[in-house]
Order: structure tokens, then sequence, then C-alpha cells
């Protein structure tokens, strides 16, 4: 059996150390961190002073380096979300943020700027919903992968056998990771949804899982990140398990989800819709052949499920997929093309039954793992449906709903909880835990990703497309337009310095926080500052993530009172358009003279207008730590 972390645990902090202490049972482990040095030694329970303050926490997310130094960061309340297998699955909800330093009067004003905003960025991030750990259970791993391992394996703690692809705190853990003897305080954490219900049909009652683990590699949001890297990691990419438990038979049907494998972009300009743009340069089909060689290594045959629009904007893109699919030549790939948008036009959404029958035999081939009860493995799944849409998300989730029902059915009838002959639809109890729980990871994937809840979740629910649904993908459409293009370079920064995709140096002597001046921008005063940095101050204690997404929800929807830069064009716009306003209500001597002042503002917010719109990529919120490609 695998070493499991601790379960039960205290912080004693002193000035010169923290001390985590497992309370475990007939447990005398005690982890030393030392605030002066750094240094991580185990000792015993009986070296913790009786001064130090002590207090609960749930297990050890890892440690970061800012520009103030080190800081712990630490789980401080947790749910549980439920069990199987009987182990307990929980869900980190709230995290403190310790700093190593007692003081920070070592800082220079600007350094104290910057470290209260990266802290603000590793707020943002565990502000965002999602994070699940087990202490005795591996969930980075589906349950096939767990049932073909060694004995060496199952030996091994939770951080050395975990999936790497998964571990969202890998970079933090990566002091603990190098001490074995202290792997039982490093707890790996998943980010991306879990539920579990207890399900009965036909009086007979079986335990339903559905779990999605967003891969770290490539993470990043919406608009900054797209399509694969040099690595032939995929943007978005989304390993989504759903899992049977009855009578100690266990079933599970896995799928994966992941942007067009290419190398492409679509960087916000302030347009609805950005055009999406593919390099012209970069060896496409070396970066594709990696992405799927791993695949193949991972999970077996792919069933591509391409459902972009095959006209418009979207259509260069699905070309070059079925080119790369084509050009490769591997007979363990299958290509299918479904636009999704055409096909179920006017609300024809019981057109998806198309792709279902096409794809049905496909699907028997690549079949299911299930393991009965004496652990036998009966059958083995054979290969994935790798689906995806333009964001991986909406249209993709209601076909990853479709097809995980069909296996449900198989499963379930396999395993006589199904009589023969018996529908899944028709089962009215379970239908409705079964959409609602596809409509919630649908919400937690695009949430992740994108910033808003997920949409089409009207039929993923009820299985019907309303006029209610589409006005609530309306304002959700609404929402994400705003935060793409006005939030969405903070929110990438966050991820990146929280991945360790980008390392902080007190040393540096230019802070990659700062911007540039530009002639679009009207200097107020010398403050290196700019509005969108003051946006980003949480203005909190540190490490509180509630009071932050408070605050940072305050200065989303308000203009901040600061004395940086402004934009000077859309002040302009903004005058312009009220002395036009203006002009109209209160006319002047003549009608030509009230003529020539509306036209002169309005021709002034019009023009104004035209500019900012065509100078887009300047006025949105770009991402400043990691240098993101550049598509020519």
């Amino acid at each position: 059996m695998a070493a499991t972390t601790y379960e039960r645990l205290k912080l004693h902090i002193t000035t010169e150390k923290f001390y985590v202490e497992a309370c475990d049972d007939g447990v005398d482990d005690v982890l030393i961190i030392d605030r002066v040095s750094t240094e991580v030694t185990l000792s015993v329970k009986k070296d913790i002073p009786p001064s130090a303050v002590t207090r609960p926490i749930f297990g050890i997310l890892g440690t970061i380096h800012l520009v103030a130094g080190n800081y712990l960061i630490v789980i401080t309340k947790k749910i549980k979300i439920g069990e199987f297998f009987n182990h307990v699955i929980w869900k980190a909800t709230d995290f403190d943020i310790l700093s190593y330093k007692k003081t920070m009067l070592h800082l220079t004003d600007i350094q104290l700027q910057d470290n209260k905003t990266f802290l603000a960025m590793i707020n943002h991030v565990l502000s965002v919903d999602g994070f699940y750990f087990s202490t005795t259970y591996d969930l980075t791993h589906t349950l096939q992968r767990l049932s073909n391992t060694s004995p060496e394996f199952q030996e091994m703690s939770l951080l050395e056998r975990a999936d790497q692809r998964f571990v969202w705190n890998c970079h933090l853990l990566r002091e603990l990771s190098a001490q074995p003897e202290v792997h039982r305080f490093a707890l790996p954490v998943i980010h991306g949804f879990i539920t579990m219900h207890s399900c009965s049909i036909n009086g007979k009652y079986f335990d339903w899982i559905l779990i999605s683990r967003r891969s770290c590699f490539r993470a990043g949001v919406r608009y900054y990140v797209r399509g694969i890297d040099s690595e032939g990691h995929a943007a978005n990419f989304v390993e989504t398990e759903q899992i049977v438990h009855y009578n100690g038979s266990k079933a599970s049907f896995v799928q994966t989800r992941g942007s067009i494998p290419v190398f492409w972009s679509q960087r916000p300009n302030l347009k609805y819709k950005p055009r999406p743009q593919i390099n012209k340069v970069a060896n496409h089909m070396d970066g594709f052949q990696r992405h799927f060689d791993s695949q193949l290594i991972i999970y077996g045959k792919q069933v591509i499920i391409n459902l972009v629009n095959q006209k418009g904007s979207e259509k260069p893109l699905e070309q070059a997929f079925a080119t790369m699919v084509s050009s490769l030549g591997n007979g363990m790939i299958r290509y299918i093309a479904f636009d999704f948008h055409k096909e179920c036009k006017n609300m024809r959404w019981d057109r998806l039954s198309i792709l279902l029958d096409r794809v049905a035999e496909m699907q028997d081939e690549l079949s299911y793992f299930l393991v009965d009860s004496t652990g036998k493995v009966v059958t083995n799944q054979e290969g994935v449906f790798r689906s995806n849409c333009m964001d991986c998300l909406d249209r993709t989730n209601v076909i990853q709903s479709l097809l995980a029902r069909r296996s449900l059915q198989a499963q379930l009838q396999r395993l006589g909880v199904l009589h023969v002959g018996q529908k899944l639809e028709e089962q009215d109890e379970f239908e409705k835990i079964y959409k609602n729980a596809w409509a919630d990871n649908a919400n937690a994937c695009a949430k992740q990703y994108a910033g808003t809840g997920a949409l089409k979740t009207d039929f993923t629910r009820t299985g019907k497309r309303t006029q209610l649904g589409l006005v609530k993908d309306g304002w959700n459409s609404l929402i994400r337009y705003y935060k793409n293009n006005f939030s969405d370079g903070f929110r990438q920064d966050a991820i990146d310095l929280f991945l360790g995709n980008y390392s902080v140096d007190e040393l540096e002597s230019h802070s990659p926080l700062s911007v540039a001046r530009d002639l679009k921008f009207l200097a107020e005063d010398s403050t290196p500052l700019t509005c969108r940095d003051c946006w980003r101050q949480p203005c909190v204690s540190e490490g509180k993530v509630q009071a932050y997404t408070s605050e940072i929800l305050r200065y989303q929807f308000q203009i901040p009172q600061c004395s940086g830069y402004r934009h000077a064009l859309p002040i302009i716009m903004v005058v312009a358009f009220s002395m036009c306003i203006i002009c109209l209500l209160m006319a002047g001597d003549t009608w030509t003279e009230t003529l020539a002042y509306v036209l002169f503002w309005g021709v002034a917010s019009v023009g104004t207008f035209f500019i900012i719109l065509y100078n887009g990529k300047d006025f949105v919120d770009a991402p400043r730590l990691v240098q993101k490609e550049k598509i020519d």
C-alpha cells in the first residue's frame, strides 16, 4: 500500500521557525522550517517550544519565493466531497500565506508594491474554486493506470507516484520533494472538478463519481493560452474520468479535451471575437507529433472529435487539424469533424444523435475499464475520445456528457444494475443527478479557463435548449468579454507565478510589473505605476483570500482612485460623447450652431472610438511576467 500523507496537522509558529506537527495516531514527526535559513528538517514533538503560537491546518500546499522572501502556504479550511473505495476526498476552501520574514523594512517602496502585487496573484489563484486532495488516495491517476502498476509503485509516497501533469502545487512542493523523509508532509493537490453521488436504480445502490483533472502544463486563460507549446502540451487539457462502484466491482470511462494541437493564437483586441491566427513559420508537425506521441503512450488509440465551425474564422483551424492527422498517417488516430453550430442551428440539438451514431462503433471498440470484486481486470479501455471546440469548454462538455452516458449505459447493464432493454434516460431520478453533475463540471472548467460559467448548460441539465438558456449564455458571454479584455493579463500572470513558469528575482533592476510609457497614456504624475497596476492591489492583509476576492471585484467594476497614468483616448471619447449629449439637450441660439457643436463632438467621440478599436491590443490587460509566443 502506498505511503499516505499526514491527515491531521498543527502549525506552531515562533519568530525563528515554523513547526508542522503530525497529529495522526502513533506518530511523533515534526517538520521544522527555519524562517531565516529556509532549511527544512525532520524532528520530534519534544522539540516544539511551548511558547509557539499553535493553530490547526489541513495540509501544506508548499512554499514560494517572492520579493520579500519565502512564504509558506497552508490549507486552513476543507470540506468533505465524499468517499469511494474507503478513501475520503476533500476540497480545500481556504488558505493562509505566511511570510518567513518578520518585517518588510528591508524593502524599498517599489519592492513593497511589487510584493503586494505578487501576493495578490497567489491569492487570486487560490480563490479560484476547484482544489481537491486526499491523504490516502492518488487522485492524479485513473483507475486503469492504478491497476496496471508495479508493487514498487504502490509503495511510493503520493508525491513520488503522482502524475506530474495534474499536480498543481508541484512547483510549490519542490523543496519538500527533494527530501524523501518528509514526503508524508507533502500533499499533492489537483485542480478541476470532483463530484460523488450514491445512486439507486431498480433498488440497486451504486456510487457514481465524476473527476476532471486540469493539466498544469500550458495552463492559463482563454485568449492568452491557445494551441500547443514546443513540448506538445495542449492548452486547457483536461482528463475527465467517470467511475461506477457497485458490489465491489469498479468501472471507469476516460475522455480528454484539449486545444487544437497546432501553433495558433487568438489575442484579445477589444473585438468581441478576435480572429484566430495560425503561426506561419512554426514546425506544426513537430509539436503535433509530440502531442499525440504522448497521448498514444498514456491513453492508447485516439478518436478526435473536432467541433469547431467549418466556415468563417474557425475554418482554417479545422483544416489545419485535419491536414496534420492525415500527414501523420497513424492508424491509431481517427479524425471526425462535426460542425456543432451548423448541425444544431435553430435549437435542433436532437441532431447530436448524428454524431453519436457515427462514433458508436468506435466507442464500442475503445470499450471501458472494468475490474470485478476480486480485483480481476475484466476489460481495459483501449483508447479515448479527444474532444475539442475553440475553448474546449461548452460544445466539448455537451458531447463528452453524451458519450459518457452511452458508456455508463453499457457498464450498468454489464454489472446487472440495468435490466436488458432499460434505458438510462428513463431513470428520472438518476438522470437529474447525472445531468446536473455534468453541467457543474462544465461550469467549473469554464470558470477556471474563461472566467465565467459554461454556456449551453441548459441542454446539459434538462436535455433541451431553452430561450432562458440563450439569455443566460448571452450574459455569460458579455462577462467573458469584459474579463478576457480587462483582467486576463493579471489572471495569466497569477497562474504563471503559481506554477513556477515565472520565478521572482528581487535583484532584478527592472520590475516586470512596470510598463513603459506610451503616447496613448496621459501622464498625471511620475508614479511608475499604471491604473491597471492599481487594480491589481489587494488592499487586504496578506493571505486572506475571501477579503481579497471582494476587493478585486470592486476594482474590476469601478474606476480606481489613484494617481497613475490613465488612458488618454478613453477619457477623450467619454468627454466628447458627454459633450455631444449636452449639446443636444441644451440647444444653442440657432439650429445651425447646435448642429455644428453636435457634429464636432460626435465626430470626436466616434473617431476616438475607432482609434481605440484599431489599437485594441494596446488597451487590453496583457500578461507581463512571461513572454507569450508571438504569432506572425
